[in-house]
């Protein structure tokens, strides 16, 4: 029998399965439009203790477009960026942190969702339970807008 043929129909649909969570994991976006932003074991540490601070910025404004309670097994997911000053934004800058202990830089999992004017991804995938983020993004002078926005995936 020829070696490509060997594994038996249970053994390859594990490997599909396997490669499938790989994909999702390492933060593409599989051919199902799923991303993955945080893992069971990322969702257990412990949170960032991070200092909220409130000022006048002439960056561009970040706010959560979508909804804040979300199902863990899939919602879309909309960060909206605006520009001030009239100057762009420069996607290249963006940055998607997850606040726990470590932080943990969720942006290459959300890389293809990133556009000038928003990241949006359209089936996001979260453990239950609540999720602080960060997201900071510059425009074309480098001057940078954060927002840190939390959800709550419910079953």
């Amino acid at each position: 029998m020829d070696s490509c043929n060997a594994l038996n129909p249970p053994a390859f649909a594990t490997l599909v399965r396997a490669v499938a969570a790989a994909v999702v994991l390492g933060g593409a976006a599989s051919a199902w439009g799923q991303v993955q932003l945080v893992t069971d074991e990322e969702a257990r540490r412990p949170d960032a203790k991070t200092a909220l601070t409130r000022a006048i910025t002439r960056g561009p404004g970040v706010k959560l477009a979508s909804p804040e309670t979300v199902k863990a097994a899939g919602f879309a997911l909309k960060v909206e960026f605006e520009s001030r000053g009239g100057k762009r934004i420069d996607p290249s800058t963006v940055k998607v942190e997850y606040l726990k202990e470590p932080v943990v830089d969720v942006t290459e999992r959300v890389k293809a969702g990133i556009r000038a004017d928003a990241v949006e991804i359209s089936q996001a995938l979260l453990p239950a339970g609540d999720h602080s983020f960060r997201v900071t993004v510059a425009d074309t002078e480098g001057r940078r807008g954060s927002a840190v926005f939390s959800l709550k995936a419910r079953r």
